[in-house]
């Protein structure tokens, strides 16, 4: 017997467990299905405006840069922007993201690279399938639309939500995402992230980029605002 079956073994035999447990399954299954929810916090609880302004203020808060553009096609110029004022050269990997290949890149100086990381890329493109407001977080969904490597592996991570994929909760994000794959279905992976990576572990001292990007640029698309 495996060391992970004489786990099991000891739980079971601890909650006097036989495999016939009828009204147990069923508990367990009404659970499962009726999904029921904790405790929401009240913050995230806004209109879509207030849930924009919690979330570019919670992001900044974790150390992300933000900026609110009103259409997707400026987000060329502001990733170019961000570049140039970081001093960065203007280089990007992204994905096959349907809403980056229709941005008209050429108005920029940008040099366009596509497919995941290799860890060679300084800066990378995503776009994120949802925003949480309560806690500025993004939720990146893996796929060649947007390879996680993408969320790890370059040193600046440029990254655009939709204001209307912000969420005011985690609940109502995953809402989302159940929405957008279909019932008990999920990505490979799924990231959460807020703001660059950092790690005090080291004599309490912060440190940016200690297990993935440095810097988080978020381009927020609103066109309502």
């Amino acid at each position: 017997m495996s060391a992970r079956e004489e786990i099991l073994s000891g739980i079971r035999r601890s909650l006097k467990a036989t495999g016939a447990e009828g009204p147990r399954r069923a508990a367990v299954g009404a659970r499962l299905a009726m999904r029921p929810r904790g405790v929401v916090p009240a913050r995230g609880r806004r209109d879509p405006a207030g849930r924009t302004a919690l979330f570019v203020a919670m992001a900044q808060a974790a150390l992300a840069t933000c900026a609110v553009v009103t259409s997707p096609q400026d987000a060329p110029a502001e990733a170019a922007r961000f570049l140039r004022d970081a001093n960065l050269p203007a280089r990007l990997r992204m994905g096959a993201d349907p809403l980056f290949a229709d941005m008209d890149w050429s108005a920029t100086q940008i040099e366009i690279s596509h497919g995941p990381s290799d860890g060679h890329d300084l800066n990378g493109l995503s776009r994120a399938f949802a925003g949480v407001a309560e806690t500025g977080t993004l939720m990146l969904a893996s796929g060649a639309d947007n390879p996680t490597t993408l969320n790890f592996l370059p040193d600046n991570h440029i990254v655009v939500v939709s204001a209307d994929d912000i969420e005011g909760d985690y609940e109502s994000a995953f809402d989302r995402l159940r929405a957008l794959y279909g019932d008990g279905l999920m990505p490979r992976a799924l990231n959460m992230v807020t703001g660059p990576s950092r790690s005090a572990d080291i004599a309490q001292t912060m440190l940016l980029g200690a297990h993935g990007p440095r810097k988080l640029h978020i381009i927020v698309i609103d066109a309502a605002g």
